[in-house]
């Protein structure tokens, strides 16, 4: 945990942001995996982190913004408890971890929030995303489980993305560290992308580092040499000469801070001609994307400077021709790039997506596109400092997508579908990093992860 002063003054902040009512915030608690006992790796809720920093199961808190007031609910371990687990500290012993001195059973819960109800007081909550969170609420509140998203607080949502969403010293602290283990991970894969090596042995071993070195994977690792498929989980396949393995894989510190990063490797580290020119341009994006990123420049901005970047590279080859802009207006370039060039990033490698992607990264004014491509923009909002992003253009060749545009006729003004046919080997390229914007500029965090065409060379010799 941080310093209880951190999760104090983070609550205050949110004191101020909200006049009434109580803010009930549900952590989370274990989940079976194949009967009661046998339970997944425990993960707490984001939200209840940011604001109480408990990394238990089982546990509630109130914060009542009338009174000032703000509660912990648990329940202290038992005989059996100590048996299994050992001596734990009590739940008041915990809370003043966080800054917080009022606690009471878990029982008392359920009492305090009739006693609100009736007196017509407003409860607060985050859109639930676990089922049995959903049951929880639904049960305290007296309300149909299933309509529990829907029911949560717009209020209490905007005030924590506004505080969420810039990080403190001690938050990006934490990143960097997630950020180093994200660099033994990548410069471990790319050492181990030789021909005859198996995907299933690499991924192994770069999910151990994450676990050794903190808690865990921030993501399932994606890694295969089909890398067209852009979240691709499946690792069975043997690397081979001529193919390119990407791995998006980031980790988790202690404090469940992430990193996400992507790398583009040739199997035995010598890029083909063809590779080598696609590579290039994706290469250009990412790093031309992460110069210019700046406050007061959108991210949708960004996006659109990486498919200019694109769009140009592959009318020099011959897959694309026309008018740039009028390509990227209609959205032709998504044949290559069908997503948007990043995500904000934290305690959630997707930050914040639990409470809703429009909240994030849209506004009643800028409002999500539904153009195929652009629709998957998370984030299109102006930076500020403080502000935590991926920037992680790719270029696929997904064959069918290809074949289905191609039999539509689609975009045969900016396409050159005969001429894709000489590069579908590649099967995808993408290239991500995490940035930091800073009140004059930006600052890549992290060691800097080898992505240049000799750098790569140079790990994989």
């Amino acid at each position: 945990m941080f310093k209880n002063d951190v999760y104090a003054r983070r609550r205050e902040e949110l004191h101020k942001k909200i006049k009434s009512g109580l803010a009930l915030f549900i952590g989370n608690v274990e989940a079976p995996m194949n009967y009661p006992d046998n339970t997944y790796h425990f993960r707490q809720d984001s939200d209840f982190l940011y604001f109480f920093g408990l990394d238990i199961p089982g546990l509630a808190a109130v914060m009542d913004f009338d009174s000032g007031k703000d509660r912990i609910f648990g329940n202290d371990i038992d005989m059996d408890d100590i048996i299994w687990m050992g001596p734990q500290p009590i739940v008041s012993e915990l809370a003043l971890k966080c800054g917080v001195t009022d606690t009471f059973p878990m029982a008392k819960l359920e009492e305090m929030l009739k006693d609100a109800m009736a007196k017509k007081r407003k409860v607060h909550f985050l859109p639930p995303y676990r089922g049995e969170t959903k049951m929880t609420l639904g049960s305290l509140l007296k309300e149909n489980p299933c309509q529990m998203k829907t029911l949560a607080s717009a209020d209490l949502i905007k005030a924590v993305i506004s505080m969420r969403s810039i990080k403190e010293k001690v938050e990006i602290e934490e990143i960097e560290k997630a950020l180093e283990i994200a660099y033994e991970m990548h410069v471990t894969a790319m050492m181990m992308c030789k021909p005859g090596a198996s995907e299933q042995d690499i991924f192994g071993t770069i999910e151990g580092i994450a676990l050794a070195k903190g808690g865990g994977t921030s993501f399932p690792i994606i890694l295969s040499i089909n890398g067209q498929t852009l979240h691709n989980h499946k690792h069975s396949n043997i690397l081979k000469k001529g193919k390119m393995m990407v791995t998006d894989a980031g980790a988790e510190t202690n404090l469940h801070y992430s990193s996400d990063i992507t790398r583009t490797t040739p199997v035995g580290g010598k890029f083909s001609s063809l590779q080598k020119d696609i590579y290039e341009i994706v290469l250009k994006a990412n790093t031309e994307c992460i110069n210019a990123a700046r406050p007061g420049i959108s991210n949708r901005d960004l996006h659109f400077m990486a498919c200019r970047i694109i769009v140009e590279g592959m009318k020099e080859l011959g897959l694309m021709k026309g008018d740039t802009e009028e390509a990227i207006t209609e959205g032709a370039q998504a044949l290559f790039m069908p997503h948007g060039l990043g995500h904000m990033m934290g305690l959630d490698v997707h930050d914040m997506e639990a409470l809703g992607e429009n909240y994030v990264g849209y506004t009643d004014v800028i409002k999500r596109s539904d153009q195929f491509g652009l629709a998957f923009l998370r984030f299109a909002l102006p930076y500020k400092p403080g502000h935590v992003f991926t920037v992680e253009p790719g270029c696929y060749f997904i064959p069918e997508l290809i074949n289905l545009w191609k039999s539509e006729g689609k975009f045969k003004q900016f396409i050159n579908y005969g001429k894709i046919a000489d590069y579908m080997s590649i099967g995808g390229i993408r290239i991500e990093d995490n940035v930091l914007i800073t009140e004059k500029g930006h600052k890549l965090l992290g060691r800097p992860i080898p992505k240049t065409i000799k750098e790569i060379g140079i790990v994989c010799s």
